[in-house]
């Protein structure tokens, strides 16, 4: 339904650490145009929780007339409270968005029937398709497989962005979901591992520089090339891990910014890369830009 490439978006900023609405069109055009089939705003590469409910709807509507057609636009619309998500759900019926993504409630650590109605009370507030998005690393609750049965059968729930890391979950996933229900992958080094259980695509952060490397990936994986993959994921890998050395959004926004596209600052408590950060990311955007297009 979205696609096999999505990418969670950065959310720029000016020097004033305001959004800057002109370099989001800049940088999802950029996407679209670079093996992005979709795009996620205002996840956590986004930086959600530091965004108000305004930017974040301005966001949505400035993404999707930037793109229009030529990339899937999802609105990233999960907080820690279910009224809030709900209150922004309806705030954002008329903006034509493709789907919505809703993270694991963090800070409040509910029970998997809390998850359960929370979820629920999302998608009934929509006709849009719905996107989970399981992330205990940063949430401390995992969103467990058989809840996630319970939350396929309503109507429009569809998919899941799975970043547990727990390949053995992901398989579970697989075997009592339906077939027409998506898995994303959450991690950029778990992809083409995730393919091989079944899954659709990833959800990337490094598909703002290489989404069409990842792509080819993919499409290799897809084809039956499995050696061709393979030679893909382990040439992609090193860049997949180094734009994790610090926390993300960090180093991906600093290679945007060194490549032209100004993703500008951070706002509080998220702060930029240290020195000794910036020299290896000078080194890996070197590695990143002798890539070739096609092995």
């Amino acid at each position: 339904m979205f696609g096999r490439v999505l990418t969670a978006m950065v959310t720029p900023f000016n020097d004033m650490l305001e959004v800057n609405y002109e370099a989001a069109a800049r940088i999802a055009k950029h996407l679209a145009a670079n093996g992005s089939d979709g795009i996620v705003v205002a996840g956590t590469t986004g930086e959600t929780p530091n965004l108000t409910k305004e930017e974040k709807i301005n966001l949505f509507k400035e993404v999707k007339q930037a793109v229009g057609n030529s990339s899937k636009v999802i609105a990233g619309v999960g907080t820690y409270s279910t009224k809030e998500s709900v209150e922004l759900v309806n705030k954002i019926s008329g903006c034509e968005l493709d789907g919505i993504m809703a993270v694991v409630p963090y800070y409040n650590k509910p029970s998997q029937e809390g998850l359960y109605q929370h979820f629920k009370a999302i998608a009934e507030a929509t006709e849009l398709p719905v996107m989970l998005y399981n992330i205990p690393g940063r949430t401390v609750i995992n969103l467990l497989p058989q809840t996630v049965k319970r939350l396929a059968e309503i109507p429009n729930i569809v998919c899941i962005k799975e970043a547990a890391g727990v390949m053995d979950q992901v398989s579970e996933l697989r075997s009592i979901l339906p077939d027409s229900f998506a898995i994303y992958s959450g991690d950029d080094s778990l992809t083409l591992p995730m393919l091989s259980l079944g899954c659709s695509g990833i959800v990337s952060v490094a598909s703002h520089l290489i989404g069409n490397q990842i792509k080819k990936m993919i499409e290799a994986f897809l084809q039956g090339d499995i050696h061709k993959a393979l030679q893909w994921h382990l040439l992609l890998l090193p860049v997949f891990k180094g734009m994790f050395i610090a926390t993300n959004p960090v180093p991906v926004k600093y290679l945007l910014n060194e490549i032209g596209l100004n993703a500008g600052g951070y706002r509080l408590p998220i702060v930029g890369p240290t020195a000794s950060e910036q020299a290896f990311l000078k080194e890996l955007l070197s590695s990143i830009q002798s890539l070739p297009e096609a092995i």
